[in-house]
C-alpha cells in the first residue's frame, strides 16, 4: 500500500468513528434530558439550554475531525 492509500484509509477511520461518537453522544445526551426533564419539569429551561450548549460541542468536535482529515487527504503532509 502506498501513503496516499494509508491517508485515505485513516481519513475515512476520523470521520467515520468521529460521526458515530458524536451520534452516540448526542442520542445518550438527548435521553438523559428526558428522563431529567420528565423527572423535573420546572428545570427543563435551564436544561435545554445546556444540552443545546454541549449538542454544539459534540458536534464542532466532530467538525475539527472533519477538517484534520480534509486537510490530510488534500493536502497531505506525508508526501
Amino acid at each position: 500500500m502506498t501513503n496516499a492509500a494509508l491517508v485515505a484509509i485513516a481519513a475515512g477511520l476520523i470521520i467515520g468513528l468521529g460521526a458515530l461518537g458524536a451520534c452516540i453522544g448526542i442520542a445518550m445526551m438527548g435521553g438523559k434530558y428526558l428522563e431529567a426533564s420528565a423527572r423535573q419539569p420546572e428545570l427543563m429551561d435551564k436544561l435545554q439550554t445546556k444540552m443545546f450548549l454541549l449538542a454544539g460541542l459534540i458536534d464542532a468536535a466532530f467538525l475539527i475531525g472533519v477538517g484534520i482529515a480534509m486537510m490530510f487527504a488534500f493536502a497531505n503532509p506525508f508526501k
